[in-house]
């Protein structure tokens, strides 16, 4: 999938996602280092440091994960990735997303998301979002994406199997 190799800065009026590098880890953990963020998701503990720099490690190996860029203000606001390329089935997943509490509710997750699947939708007929079941906050979100329940299953993330809520969105009905 072209649009994985290398990432490339994607953006709107409000937002801009650069590919993560090595040298964001201090001001990505400045933002993610507020346990609230971390409280409705099944990694309730990767506010601390030892734990979040794992977190960090998978995002910058995976060589798809972005850095999100608040553009009016010109700060670090959080983080989101691609992961599970499937071009056999024409599908990639979002997700691994936080923001800062301060963004929650002011449409930046939407923007965000949007310009992923703008992206994605160039080449993918579907995008998959795995979902903690707790994570009531995200499942909100990703259906006013207008995304549909695909099943709730495990899920490994972090380390640990546990139940997520499998979400799609079609490019035909995005």
């Amino acid at each position: 999938m072209n649009f994985l190799n290398p990432i490339k800065i994607i953006e709107n009026d409000i937002v801009r996602l650069e590919p993560l590098q090595e040298s964001d880890f201090e001001r990505l953990y400045n933002v993610g280092a507020d346990p609230e963020i971390w409280a409705g998701h099944p990694a309730k503990d990767r506010y601390q440091k030892d734990i979040f720099e794992k977190y960090f490690q998978g995002a910058i190996e995976s060589k798809t994960a972005y850095l999100i860029i608040d553009k009016i203000k010109n700060q670090v606001i959080g983080t989101s990735r691609f992961y599970e390329a499937e071009p056999e089935n024409k599908s990639v997943a979002i997700g691994y997303t936080f923001l800062a509490k301060s963004y929650w509710g002011t449409g930046y997750n939407s923007s965000v998301k949007r310009l992923m699947l703008e992206t994605a939708f160039q080449e993918v007929d579907q995008v998959i979002f795995h979902v903690g079941a707790e994570n009531i906050i995200s499942q909100k979100a990703v259906l006013k994406l207008g995304a549909k329940l695909l099943k709730i299953d495990d899920f490994e993330s972090s380390g640990k199997k546990e139940k997520y809520h499998f979400y799609i969105i079609e490019k035909k009905d995005f």
